[in-house]
């Protein structure tokens, strides 16, 4: 259910009705050891001028702790309605997250970037820590975090 509505948010978002076009997609994220409590993570798209277009995931189910995903934070203002229906559980230090979605067509080899900010209670904020555009051709590349998220891929 929350990868439906994911999808249909960002679907319904860039893509007229009825010629949608979507396919799944697999975040990897693998943390580093650093030693401090759960991270939250905040997954969203931008568009090719930087404009924010919306939010696909959040780990992490405190409200009162999104103001720490600064940059997710600074384009939503905080709206937990961007998130709601979309979040899971804070990963630990040294764990993976995996993740699927269905994701639309249009998002790729058109100029989005996926961002990643992550953030640990206690410890410094990292906005923006994974920006990765989203190309058919970067589908199984790994991308290095640096802070809190070790690497960053994603397969389709």
């Amino acid at each position: 259910m929350k990868r439906l509505l994911a999808a249909l948010a960002l679907t319904t978002a860039l893509v007229v009705p009825g010629l949608a076009m979507a396919r799944e997609v697999t975040f990897n994220t693998q943390l580093t050891n650093y030693g401090g409590k759960e991270a939250y993570l905040a997954y969203y798209v931008t568009d090719a001028s930087g404009a924010y277009v919306g939010s696909l995931w959040m780990a992490g189910t405190k409200a009162k702790y999104y103001d720490s995903l600064s940059d997710w934070y600074r384009f939503t203002g905080g709206n937990v309605g961007e998130v709601n229906g979309i979040t899971g559980a804070s990963v630990g230090s040294g764990k993976s997250l995996t993740i699927s979605f269905d994701l639309a067509d249009a998002l790729f080899d058109a100029g989005y970037e996926l961002h990643i900010d992550s953030s640990v209670e206690d410890m410094r904020y990292s906005p923006s820590e994974i920006v990765v555009p989203l190309t058919s051709n970067g589908a199984g590349q790994a991308v290095l975090g640096s802070s809190y998220i070790a690497s960053f891929s994603y397969d389709m």
